[in-house]
């Protein structure tokens, strides 16, 4: 009989458990899940495909730029790829709300296209660079010569920014 005390507490305290999937589940903070992708802020560098342990991330190449694929159902959530990604392009949210039918395994992939831009100063087919990165890489400018070089190709990029000699000697 010394079960009954316990029996009569759980019974007045309620269910321990989450009502999941039939009710709001609780997510704890910081809790690593699906990953979402930004295109806009994508520097194309690839790292997050080559660290991904699950091989969930791959990038397809396309005649107007790549293609990101991410299969969550293949995606562990150890959050290498958010770690390793430099231009904030990948980030973590807290929905890890995956269950699906398994006929629709295949719809668990976040597909977009970064796509190519044109040289503002050459007019070679370049990769965009992201705004996050390149706020990383030119401290001190304004978001005006930020965006000016932004729309140039690396090379172009590289000019510009380089050190004029001053030819004196």
């Amino acid at each position: 009989m010394w079960f009954l005390p316990v029996l009569i507490r759980n019974l007045l305290k309620g269910p321990s458990t989450e009502a999941f999937p039939f009710g709001e589940a609780m997510t704890p903070k910081k809790m690593r899940a699906r990953i979402a992708f930004d295109p806009e802020s994508c520097a194309l560098c690839r790292v997050c495909a080559r660290i991904c342990p699950a091989g969930a991330i791959q990038f397809e190449k396309r005649p107007d730029g790549l293609e990101f694929n991410l299969w969550h159902n293949s995606c562990v959530f150890c959050g290498l790829c958010t770690l390793y990604c430099e231009s904030e392009g990948l980030h973590a949210t807290g929905d890890w709300h995956l269950s699906h039918p398994q006929s629709e395994k295949y719809d668990l992939v976040e597909k977009a296209t970064v796509k190519f831009q044109k040289c503002s100063k050459c007019g070679k087919q370049k990769m965009p660079a992201p705004l996050p990165l390149m706020a990383k890489l030119y401290p001190g400018l304004s978001a005006d010569e930020i965006e000016r070089l932004r729309a140039m190709c690396p090379q172009c990029r590289k000019a510009e920014t380089a050190p004029q000699d001053g030819g004196t000697q």
